[in-house]
């Protein structure tokens, strides 16, 4: 006998009748029909009697009902036990980035792994996005990915990849003919920008503070696609990695223009806890970051 057969069994038993088991094990009637007979013949005897329309087990069908319990309850615990061990014990990893473009991509990236590490559950912690690395070291994440970093013996970063932040503007503006713009550029603009706090604005991190320049009015405007119709309009100016604008481009009156002669670019780390034992499935979900993004996605 088979384990199909346990199976078949099984389910005309809980779900009471065999209508329900042909929806439970989307087998048509015909092959539930032969799938039985098949198991009777196995066996020399009938499982079930017909009673009142209703099929009761023999007493041959419930020595094979028990059976079917005892090997499909077996059977379901050594595939979790070998998928705990091919996949990493069961946990959870609680993510956050340093700003919301980062959630662009993540969610892709996440349900990749997710069908490889079906054990491990994926929280992406939003309300600790602007300060993922204060969330990770009072343990209210596991992982923070950023481009800003700071020296502290307790954080470990692995790079991630390299992107480059450039300057939206609409086809129109002035800026639209130039090669690349300076901080300077920004004194008379308005600057649209996803979030405060300003300071974690790359824009203004490494261009404008720096230069002590500030834009004529800054707004923050979370939704991308508000931005994007902002800058249409032609009422104000946004920057954005270039891998994130190359599907806005296509449809849209609007350029990209580099930021500086050498282009703005960043580097993105994955920050976890130093000096900690981890589960190795964090690490591969590390690992599995670098080359979905890096090989695949090339993201620069």
């Amino acid at each position: 006998m088979e384990i199909r057969h346990l199976r078949l069994i099984k389910a005309i038993v809980e779900e009471g009748s065999i209508t329900k088991a042909i929806d439970k094990l989307h087998l048509t009637q015909s092959a539930l029909s032969h799938q039985l007979k098949e198991a009777e013949s196995q066996l020399g005897t009938a499982i079930f009697l017909r009673a009142n329309k209703k099929l009761i087990l023999t007493k041959a069908g419930e020595k094979i009902y028990e059976l079917a319990n005892e090997v499909l309850d077996k059977l379901a615990q050594t595939q979790t036990q070998i998928k705990q061990m091919v996949y990493g014990e069961q946990g959870e990893i609680r993510i956050s980035t340093e700003c919301f473009s980062g959630y662009h991509w993540l969610p892709s990236v996440l349900k990749q792994f997710q069908l490889l590490y079906p054990n491990v559950e994926l929280k992406i912690i939003t309300e600790a996005t602007h300060i993922p690395l204060q969330k990770l070291l009072d343990h209210t994440i596991d992982i923070a990915i950023v481009s800003d970093t700071i020296k502290d013996h307790n954080i470990k970063y692995t790079e991630l990849f390299q992107d480059e932040v450039v300057m939206v503007v609409s086809e129109n503006h002035p800026w639209a003919d130039k090669k690349y713009v300076v901080a300077e550029d920004f004194a008379n603009e308005h600057l649209l920008i996803h979030s405060l706090p300003l300071e974690t604005v790359t824009i203004h991190q490494f261009i404008l503070a720096p230069a002590k320049v500030n834009p004529r009015k800054i707004t923050p405007l979370p939704l991308t696609e508000a931005c994007v119709e902002m800058v249409k309009a032609d009422m104000g100016v946004m920057s954005m990695a270039k891998w994130a604008l190359q599907p806005y481009l296509k449809n849209n009156p609007i350029k990209a223009v580099k930021v500086g002669k050498n282009g703005l670019k960043r580097k993105h780390f994955v920050a976890i806890r130093a000096k900690e034992n981890h589960p190795d499935y964090l690490q591969h979900f590390i690992n599995f970051l670098q080359t979905e993004i890096n090989l695949q996605w090339n993201m620069q």
